[in-house]
């Protein structure tokens, strides 16, 4: 079989390749600890498994859900968006549900971008965004994100060439993987951009509520015209620790998710109702629990910083994420510093340049493990030569 052009475009996605690379290591017998992906290792609180085991039995939930989502969780998520954030959608076209960001990010890139058509893609990122680019037939523009911008792209150094054609643009703060936050302040300045450029603004706030130190992360939607050019992308999986039940919902400009509302009812019949339920549930009930969840992973990442500056390594404690984004602390590329950590000791972290070219040079660790283990890693870790 001979695969498309745009799918030999495409690089293995790096925690597949993490995946085989961790398998390896078991094979030979290592204790891994698998520091690689934002895995949250909590428990999905209580109140949200009772609600999908009593929905989940209930028939009514058996059959085709709605497309856009059910009328209660759409509510429900508008709701939770006026309370976090102080803004106003209309839960009848402003937002629909997703089987988790990751297929809404995806998805909505064939509805904007065609051959010929530019997306602008930040670079260290989500590989979703540059990914979906290609599979649309579009060609991804490149927005390096680096340290001396504070990892925020720098928008007046995009050529008009590649303005004239972009349709789409991708941000995401709280960052992954970096772990940068972004204020209000840039958010005005992207928003401005967008209207001037005549582009659809797209911003991953999958981390909002996976924030330290008294920091909120703020919305993209409380800027002021932001509905006039812009969607907001939130998932329940990295709030709630529900990574594996693929749930989350897009909210914004009408236009922007009419289209994306029209490529997932071609392809895609809708969210379980009995998740739908369970993700009311989350939005609704486990403030409380949120707030424990966000003291444990900062406890982590203090144990994880303070471990990782004992190493002599360069390292910052993040505001935001469950993420350390550090330069590797050798003259190897990301991917042998990495392979070599993996081999030599069993602790799984990414290569930054899995997120992209301009990852290269760093490397990404998930604090999603305990206390214990984040202990054990470190003190593995002191024993690599560099």
């Amino acid at each position: 079989m001979k695969f498309t052009k745009r799918l030999e475009k495409i690089p293995p996605y790096p925690f597949a390749e993490l995946d085989k690379k961790r398998n390896a290591a078991v094979a030979k017998g290592l204790d891994v600890i698998n520091l690689g992906v934002g895995d949250p290792d909590l428990p999905t609180p209580g109140k949200i498994i009772e609600t999908l085991c009593r929905e989940a039995a209930n028939p009514e939930n058996h059959q085709y859900p709605s497309y856009e989502g059910m009328p209660a969780f759409r509510e429900a998520a508008v709701a939770w968006l006026k309370r976090r954030f102080g803004v106003e959608i209309d839960s009848k076209e402003e937002i629909v549900s997703l089987i988790g960001s990751k297929e809404g990010i995806a998805h909505i890139f064939p509805a904007f971008v065609q051959l010929g058509d530019i997306a602008l893609v930040p670079s260290p990122a989500y590989p979703v965004y540059n990914v979906s680019t290609i599979l649309a037939d579009g060609t991804p523009y490149i927005m390096p994100l680096r340290k001396r911008n504070g990892y925020l792209p720098d928008l007046d150094s995009i050529p008009p060439e590649a303005l004239n054609k972009a349709r789409i643009m991708f941000i995401n703060y709280p960052n992954n993987p970096t772990a940068a936050t972004a204020s209000l302040e840039f958010f005005k300045k992207v928003v401005a951009f967008a209207r001037e450029h005549n582009i659809a603004l797209c911003h991953d706030n999958a981390y909002s509520e996976l924030t330290f130190d008294g920091y909120v992360a703020p919305s993209i939607l409380q800027v002021e015209g932001a509905k006039d050019v812009a969607v907001e992308f939130h998932s329940l999986s990295k709030t709630y620790c529900m990574t594996g039940w693929r749930i989350g919902f897009a909210a914004g400009n009408k236009e922007i998710i009419a289209g994306l509302s029209r490529v997932k009812t071609n392809v895609d019949s809708g969210l379980f109702q009995a998740i739908q339920y369970a993700g009311i549930t989350a939005m609704n009930e486990v403030e409380d629990e949120v707030e424990e969840m966000r003291k444990t992973f900062q406890e982590r990442r203090d144990v994880l910083v303070k471990g990782i500056k004992s190493l002599g390594w360069e390292v910052e404690a993040p505001r935001a994420t469950f993420y350390l984004w550090l330069p590797v602390p050798s003259d190897e590329t990301a991917v042998d510093f990495c392979s070599r950590v993996i081999e030599e000791t069993g602790v799984v972290i990414t290569p930054g340049v899995g997120f992209g070219k301009e990852g290269e040079g760093f490397f990404r660790i998930a604090y999603c493990k305990k206390r214990a283990r984040l202990e054990e890693a470190v003190d593995r870790l002191s024993k690599i030569k560099v």
